[in-house]
């Protein structure tokens, strides 16, 4: 067990790259991700979880095709298994993401660029 907290103004500022999540902790079988998000990402589904997106820092809009769920820093939505979603960002947004270990970001979009390596940690 660690003897210090976790400080994540210290980890965000460890990397700059959008739409690459960070490990910074695991739970069980589930990991605590940071990413840095700009733009928009791809449309996609997971269809074995949830996924829970917690905004830190800035702004990020949840894209459903029925609907958008606008979310500000200090705000969180958990995206049912299953549900496709983009998340958009029209400023640079910090998140923490929780979602269980090996769950790839672009779930089932078709890997490109936006898909980031698994399990890398900061």
């Amino acid at each position: 067990m660690p003897d210090t907290a976790i400080n994540l103004k210290d980890k965000l500022a460890r990397f700059s790259e959008h739409w690459s999540p960070r490990v910074i902790a695991e739970m069980n079988d589930y990991q605590f991700k940071l990413a840095k998000v700009q733009g928009e990402f791809v449309w996609h589904a997971h269809a074995e979880t949830d996924e829970m997106f917690i905004v830190l820092d800035g702004a990020l809009t949840l894209e459903f095709r029925d609907r958008s769920v606008p979310l500000s820093a200090g705000e969180m939505y958990v995206v049912p298994k299953g549900v496709e979603h983009r998340p958009v960002a029209a400023e640079e947004c910090c998140i923490m993401l929780v979602e269980p270990r090996g769950v790839v970001n672009t779930g089932d979009a078709t890997k490109g660029e936006y898909t980031a390596k698994n399990d890398v940690w900061v």
